[in-house]
């Protein structure tokens, strides 16, 4: 059994794999949220375990007693199962090259299309010789909504809906309609573009809103909700 931390801004993913499969998961908002003690007093003690964190804090001492060795600190000088292809490696973000490997772990020798939808859209393109050749970074679909409150005077500050039109007949509407048809243009016409660049491309979604693209986009993708915790811990069993 391994241990996968991925310590984002907002949030402290943890998570054990057995087998390549992620068997259980948990996120809390901190080291001190009751959740982040009672997942590893659930789960059985750790074989190895890696981090992977973009906080200056250290991770705390005591999730040593849980594991048998030490644990693998992921940053850009750890050995990966990928050519790094990026221009400035170490401004890529650990998250991006993660999902990444997991990505090239799922579909070996295949060229593959990654887009991570969170806070930011990264859409990354891994070649079928195993490089990660590089990507691009959008706004993610709550930053949009947030921007169009932010910088203008009037208008309201909305989330996204499962359902809303393809043109808005009030201003709430045409936020909704805006935002969310926007960003499915968009992203539908990146793969339009890539796809005869790297012919037979898979397109793997990840991240919080991966699932509302789900059917809602013209190309066929494949929805893997875990895929960074999957490309931390191929990293892990490649530096093992």
């Amino acid at each position: 059994m391994n241990l996968v931390v991925d310590v984002g801004n907002t949030c402290i993913k943890l998570a054990s794999v057995e087998n390549g499969e992620v068997t259980s998961i948990e996120r809390c908002s901190s080291w001190e949220d009751p959740l982040a003690r009672l997942f590893f007093e659930t789960n059985s003690t750790f074989e190895k375990g890696i981090v992977a964190s973009v906080r200056t804090e250290p991770i705390p001492l005591w999730i040593n007693s849980y594991i048998e060795s030490e644990l693998l600190l992921f940053n850009h000088k750890t050995a990966i199962p990928l050519v790094n292809g990026y221009e400035s490696p170490t401004t890529l973000g650990l998250d991006r090259l993660a999902a990444a490997v997991g990505a090239n772990n799922i579909y070996p020798n295949r060229n593959v299309l990654v887009v991570d939808c969170g806070t930011a859209i990264t859409i990354d393109v891994i070649s079928d010789k195993g490089v990660f050749v590089g990507g691009n970074i959008s706004l993610g679909i709550a930053t949009r909504f947030k921007a169009l409150n932010s910088f203008t005077s009037k208008l309201p500050l909305l989330e996204k809906t499962e359902e809303f039109s393809l043109v808005g007949k009030n201003t709430t509407e045409a936020i909704r309609a805006g935002v969310l048809n926007g960003v499915i243009f968009e992203l539908d016409s990146y793969i339009d573009k890539f796809e005869p660049i790297y012919p037979d491309m898979k397109v793997i979604f990840t991240g919080g809103d991966a699932f509302f693209f789900d059917g809602r986009l013209k190309n066929s993708i494949f929805v893997v909700p875990n895929l960074v915790v999957l490309g931390l811990n191929r990293i892990l069993e490649h530096n093992v």
